[in-house]
């Protein structure tokens, strides 16, 4: 068997990434996946009537060697590709949906789990769960259609895939072509001393010696945006981030988002459901599309109000009618005249090192009682990651965190958490290997790594989900770590967030990385006095891409435009119908580059962030109520929500613990929805 299939011999199974070169990956996916159908086959063809025994778990174990593989590809081809790499997804992205539906459509199989499902009153809970989220999955899979729909979804599915490859690897050469150019260092003013010397080293890895580049990042804001003092720069910046995938030409992504929107559609359509959206939410724990819009409508109103009251306070403020690149510029003003709060001048109190080991790593100690230890002899998939042995408090292995703080053009935009191995009691692996990945630019050698304050809170973020996947705990590796419904996964890792200003926390890390003098007292006073400020604008630019989505994914096959010069058409008038059109609050995805909506698994699910932070919200005022940041707490918090992984209804379990589901009033306070 190929070694990238194996469990690795190095502590915590981590793979042994210098052992493999980037011609291992065919190999290894072609020999992964026809060990999975060879292990399939045998259970089918067992003599034996269906039992959770001989059925479900050996389906459970049939494709641990192929996920080995999987994780370190899928990794690779986000945080360190290369043109192979691209290449591979392209050619493996449609074999591997052919691989999926060989599974999931096998007639054989599922008879034998709808056998077991009979049979699962029997069972143990999580076991009896497994079964029952097995039967749910592969009949919206399409296991109970008929050979030709089969056929038909086959060929779609391998299409879709192929697509969605497509789309991210053209979106990241867009993003990569689009980084703007600097020639003159004035023309950088308002930035910070690490900032402009990260966008040189940024040039001069391009070979532009002498320049200085500004990297463009995933969501439509950029976050020099509110520092540069020279307008046009603000403007030339805002256009490049604004002009992903629409400008024509190799990289122009807005036929593959029309053709990746038609297949959905036509998918949904064959597998019984109206439209991709409504075939999303019937298994998340929003239910249908209807429940989604009825939310986010009554949060848009609002919204949209609070957002063109500081759009007239920003105006008020420049002199002119702020547009879309002024806006993260002039709200720092206001805020700074409002609330004597200036964000960008507290970088030096973020510097990275400290907010890492005295600040995440800190409120997870306190928390959970968690131990964090760099492993310098253990190597990473890239120079720039970093390797940290978890603990208990009493000793106990509990995994590794790996960071991969720094930009580079061969990263993806945005941050996200993954992992490499999963624990699971019946694998025998009882730690997991889990990896934060962040964006933020990485300075001269020797300079410090000074965050911003949305960086920051990113990190905290991010965090969160890593303390899910190290943490969350199941027999099965179906529900291993964060292995749950879409639109709660952000949950845990909203909750996070909070740590980030909280008094004991906030001391611990927020020093001055010169002087050493703690952040002022009344700065951070006024940092929660300003809570709620450009909240209009925060809600607002989110709403519209949530509800963006949603539009692009109610659609039947029919309905979807046919020209690319349709998009933006299309994307303008679902903005309009919502109220949220301001064009000085543009969406924070626009279609062209809304990855998260067209490549990354949150199709009619980017919803979930604010469905999440209604259980967030809750779950602070419970935590503000009950002591903070406690050992008693974080048991309780664990035993319910981040220690269980998928192993029960996720919503159960919270209305377990707190006794009742979680109000609407904690979230609309918080967004300065509150009337």
């Amino acid at each position: 068997m190929h070694p990238m299939l194996l469990a690795s011999d190095l502590p915590y199974q981590l793979p042994r990434f210098s052992d493999f070169t980037d011609d291992d990956f065919a190999p290894a996916l072609d020999e992964g996946m026809a060990a999975q159908l060879e292990a399939v086959a045998a259970i089918t063809a067992d003599p034996e009537p269906a039992t959770f025994d001989n059925t479900v778990v050996p389906l459970e174990l049939s494709g641990e060697p192929l996920a080995r593989v999987l994780r370190i590809f899928s990794n690779k081809a986000s945080a360190d590709t290369n043109e192979q790499v691209d290449e591979l997804r392209s050619t493996y992205a449609p074999k591997l949906a052919a691989h999926t539906d060989a599974i999931a459509l096998d007639p054989a199989l599922y008879q034998r789990l709808l056998a077991v499902h009979e049979q699962r009153g029997a069972l143990d809970p999580e076991a009896r769960y497994l079964v029952e989220r097995y039967v749910v999955e592969f009949t919206l899979a399409g296991a109970a259609l008929g050979d030709d729909e089969k056929d038909q979804l086959r060929k779609l599915n391998e299409q879709l895939s192929a697509q969605e490859a497509a789309f991210e690897i053209t979106l990241q050469a867009d993003t990569n072509d689009l980084a703007v150019v600097i020639d003159d260092e004035a023309d950088l003013a308002g930035l910070t001393a690490g900032e402009i010397s990260a966008a040189a080293a940024a040039a001069a890895g391009r070979g532009l010696e002498g320049k200085w580049l500004l990297t463009l990042v995933l969501p439509t804001a950029h976050p020099n945006l509110a520092s540069l003092t020279d307008r046009d720069v603000r403007r030339r910046l805002s256009e490049a981030q604004r002009s992903r995938g629409s400008r024509g030409g190799a990289h122009d992504t807005r036929q593959t988002v029309l053709d990746i929107v038609r297949m959905r559609a036509e998918r949904a359509r064959l597998l019984g459901f109206a439209n991709h959206a409504e075939l999303v939410t019937t298994d998340n724990t929003a239910g249908t599309p209807a429940a989604v819009r009825d939310m986010l409508g009554k949060l848009a109103p609002p919204a949209a109000r609070n957002a063109r009251r500081e759009q007239e306070a920003l105006s008020a403020q420049a002199g002119f009618a702020v547009e879309a690149h002024d806006w993260p510029f002039y709200a720092e003003q206001v805020r700074a005249a409002e609330y004597d709060v200036d964000l960008a001048a507290l970088r030096p109190w973020f510097e990275a090192e400290r907010v890492l080991h005295d600040g995440v790593f800190f409120a997870a100690g306190k928390l959970y009682g968690l131990t964090f230890a760099e492993r310098d002899d253990l190597e990473g998939y890239h120079p720039d990651v970093r390797v940290f042995e978890v603990k208990e408090e009493d000793g106990t292995p509990v995994g590794l965190y790996l960071l991969d703080l720094y930009t580079r053009d061969s990263k993806r935009g945005g941050a996200w958490m993954s992992s490499f191995v999963d624990s699971s009691a019946l694998t025998g692996t009882e730690t997991s290997v889990v990896y934060n990945n962040l964006n933020v630019p990485k300075p001269a050698p020797g300079e410090a790594t000074l965050l911003t304050f949305d960086e920051t809170r990113t990190f905290f973020h991010e965090f969160g989900h890593a303390l899910h996947g190290l943490l969350g705990r199941a027999t099965y590796p179906r529900f291993s770590g964060t292995a749950v419904f879409r639109d709660f996964v952000e949950y845990p890792s909203q909750v996070n967030e909070m740590w980030m200003l909280w008094p004991e926390v906030l001391a611990s890390y927020a020093v001055h990385h010169e002087t050493g003098e703690p952040i002022p007292a009344d700065v951070v006073e006024r940092i929660e006095a300003s809570s709620t400020f450009n909240e209009g604008f925060g809600t607002s630019e989110y709403l519209a891409a949530a509800l963006l989505d949603l539009a692009w994914h109610e659609l039947g096959p029919d309905e979807v435009p046919t020209s690319p010069d349709d998009v933006l058409r299309f994307e303008a008038d679902a903005l309009a119908a919502v109220g949220l059109d301001n064009p000085a609050v543009p969406t924070r995805y626009s279609t062209p580059y809304f990855a998260h909506s067209m490549s990354s698994g949150y199709a009619s699910a980017y919803y979930s962030y604010i469905w999440s932070e209604v259980l967030d919200a809750d779950t602070v005022a419970w935590f503000k109520d009950n002591g903070g940041l406690t050992r008693e707490n974080g048991d309780l918090y664990r035993k319910y929500v981040i220690g269980i992984g998928g192993t029960k209804d996720p919503l159960d379990s919270y209305a377990e613990w707190r006794g009742r589901p979680a109000p609407i009033e904690p979230l609309l306070e918080r967004r300065g929805l509150a009337e």
